[in-house]
């Protein structure tokens, strides 16, 4: 009997989510990231007592992680305190890119809101007009792909709590080199200026741009029965993993950004051979010289100068002291050890 009633509404959850001409992207992850308004709230005020607050700033564009709250939540925080605009774009990682066969196209869904802590936020009209001006092969509309994907609903919570009248245009970027990324984010920072003109809109301060990215994920345990630790998972190693994450960093995304930079940052972490495998294990691979490349040439065409990259911080997951989450019903998605742990970078651009 109850097995019948459970199927049945799962059957009827899709048109139950497009009831009423809303359409609405459900939270996906609930032990990671926060569901609830209370949860966020305590989130935020340990945080708060936990971490110096860094100087008051409105980035055009950042680079934040998206890991479970317990490892990254302090530098997702961080990254996200200087975003004030009331108009996200948001560029995400397509980790099931695979499984539904998609790549060379960026990700758009059709969801008229996205579930969030706050309540539900809306999907701005944006995105609409960005989809009419790119061209047709640039793009496509999957919802599947959207709805499984978590490097965005980590996010939304902390943008949410910063400002509840927050808007959203959620872009995932799957599998594609360096050729079409240049390519595709030449249209879009096209599209994006024109809308922004037309539309008399302020970039940094009325739409902004928010690049989700984990850093390096290294170890040679519960990955899959993959090793990914070239330099070894005892303490000296770990430490040159992270040297190189800070290398990467340093060369490619602070500074005066340019195409070279951009350029470099895939010749790290993509092979040259096949770019749709990892050369160094940073999720954001696309999705970072996606978004920087959108952000910076907007900023070129707008301004005539380049987005200048400010590091806001760097941190892993095992090497700092973490805060409790699971008295609120949170927890981790994944362990957290000498042979297991993620890097993650936190970066402000103007």
């Amino acid at each position: 009997m109850h097995r019948i009633v459970i199927t049945t509404f799962l059957f009827l959850l899709p048109i139950l989510i497009g009831f009423g001409q809303e359409r609405i992207r459900p939270v996906v992850d609930t032990i990671g990231f926060a569901q609830y308004d209370w949860q966020m709230d305590s989130i935020v005020s340990r945080l708060n007592a936990r971490i110096e607050p860094l100087a008051k700033e409105s980035w055009k564009a950042v680079i934040a992680p998206h890991d479970d709250y317990k490892y990254a939540g302090e530098v997702t925080f961080q990254a996200l305190s200087g975003i004030n605009a009331g108009t996200v774009i948001l560029f995400g990682v397509a980790h099931k890119a695979s499984s539904f066969k998609l790549e060379d196209k960026i990700v758009f869904g059709s969801f008229s809101h996205w579930d969030a802590p706050y309540g539900k936020i809306p999907v701005s009209a944006i995105r609409e007009d960005l989809m009419d001006r790119l061209p047709g092969d640039m793009w496509v509309v999957h919802d599947s792909m959207q709805m499984v994907e978590h490097s965005l609903e980590a996010l939304n919570p902390f943008l949410q709590r910063q400002n509840l009248e927050l808007q959203i245009i959620p872009i995932l970027v799957p599998y594609m080199d360096y050729k079409r990324i240049d390519e595709i984010s030449g249209h879009l920072s096209k599209a994006l200026q024109e809308i922004l003109k037309e539309r008399n809109l302020v970039f940094g301060e009325d739409v902004a741009i928010v690049i989700s990215n984990d850093a390096v994920h290294y170890g040679d345990e519960d990955w899959g029965g993959k090793n990914i630790a070239p330099f070894g998972t005892d303490a000296a190693g770990n430490g040159k993993a992270v040297q190189f994450d800070r290398q990467i960093i340093q060369e490619c995304l602070t500074g005066a950004i340019n195409p070279k930079k951009v350029k470099g940052f895939v010749n790290y972490t993509v092979m040259e051979s096949d770019h749709r495998e990892y050369k160094w294990t940073w999720c954001g691979r696309y999705a970072i010289p996606m978004g920087l490349m959108t952000a910076n040439k907007l900023n070129n065409k707008l301004y005539n100068q380049p987005l200048n990259g400010i590091f806001l911080n760097y941190a892993t997951s095992i090497d700092h002291e973490l805060f409790p989450v699971e008295d609120l019903g949170m927890g981790t998605t994944a362990p957290a050890n000498q042979h297991h742990w993620v890097g993650f970078a936190a970066i402000g651009y103007r």
